[in-house]
């Protein structure tokens, strides 16, 4: 396709999502660059690479992976596949059991331990080994009721992927050392975890089966937010947006929409959620950016910085 053709896409993908205009300029000085450099990665290794897209709530880690699916798939004749580490949340029945064999805290989706790292495995060998016949389901969950969307629902990747893109809040991250485990970080585990059980746990998930997950990452990128303040604020708004998403969608059935809306959280129930969080967050926040494969600052504003590439 013709540059006016991707410029095109880029102005259809920013109305889609209702960005702002400026967003064009945005992709053609941070997007594209990192279009290019996930080709020549895959074109160097030839054969599929996983792309991991690790930022805090709120980053725009769905928005970059949309475009970078959607120019890859268009423009450079690379099929590309994307899901979100939200979308392999275990059930809420399977997070209950968990909450009752381990600690009360998992039943809130978020922290490792809550993910089907298994799940995400078995997609990411499924586009792998694909023909062009295959068929892949890709997972979904639905935030609005809290569960996992049934199997039969998911959408479908067609045929095989030359760059899978794994997109998450925890994407990439390596645990703590045990010793700062000891003090509680927030509130929340001050209260809820004085015995540090909910914490190490998250922790020895991410030593264990999280670490062989992301091991599958050929590349690794970072969006990475200004603070935790602004991750708390972030947050906050995508569940205001939830919640009107939810109360100007169409009604169906008597009592749908009031139960669906018993799922949005107050902003109380956001600033307690949000520190489930915390703890991995700052870790990240800390030490990612040292050794991210691609580095993009986020500021308040939510712009995005130019990617730096590490070599």
């Amino acid at each position: 396709m013709s540059e006016p053709e991707l410029r095109q896409t880029l102005k259809d993908l920013v109305e889609q999502e209702a960005l702002p205009a400026t967003y064009v300029n945005t992709a053609e000085q941070t997007i594209l660059p990192l279009v290019e450099h996930l080709v020549a990665l895959q074109r160097s290794a030839n054969r599929t690479i996983v792309v991991g897209i690790h930022g805090a709530q709120g980053t725009g880690k769905s928005t970059l992976a949309l475009f970078l699916r959607e120019i890859l798939g268009k423009h450079y004749h690379c099929p590309t596949a994307s899901f979100s580490l939200d979308d392999l949340y275990l059930t809420r029945a399977e997070r209950c059991e968990l909450a009752e064999r381990i600690h009360p805290l998992f039943r809130t989706r978020g922290v490792p331990g809550t993910h089907d790292v298994g799940l995400g495995q078995q997609v990411i060998k499924q586009l792998r080994a694909a023909q062009a016949i295959d068929q892949t389901p890709i997972p979904m969950f639905d935030k609005s009721v809290d569960d996992r969307v049934p199997r039969s629902e998911w959408p479908v990747f067609r045929g095989p992927a030359q760059v899978i893109l794994l997109e998450g809040w925890c994407v990439g991250a390596r645990p703590e050392p045990d010793q700062a485990l000891e003090q509680p970080m927030n509130l929340l585990e001050a209260e809820e975890d004085a015995d540090a059980l909910w914490r190490r746990t998250v922790n020895n998930c991410l030593k264990g089966s999280y670490r062989r997950f992301f091991d599958d990452l050929d590349t690794l990128v970072m969006l990475k937010a200004p603070s935790m303040d602004s991750v708390r604020e972030w947050r906050t708004l995508q569940e205001h947006k939830l919640a009107e998403k939810i109360k100007n969608a169409p009604k169906v059935g008597e009592g749908s929409d009031a139960a669906q809306s018993l799922r949005i959280m107050t902003d109380a129930e956001v600033a307690r959620f949000i520190m489930h969080y915390e703890r991995v967050t700052r870790a990240c926040l800390n030490e990612m950016p040292d050794r991210a494969n691609v580095l993009i600052e986020v500021a308040e504003d939510h712009s995005l910085g130019l990617p730096r590439f590490r070599t």
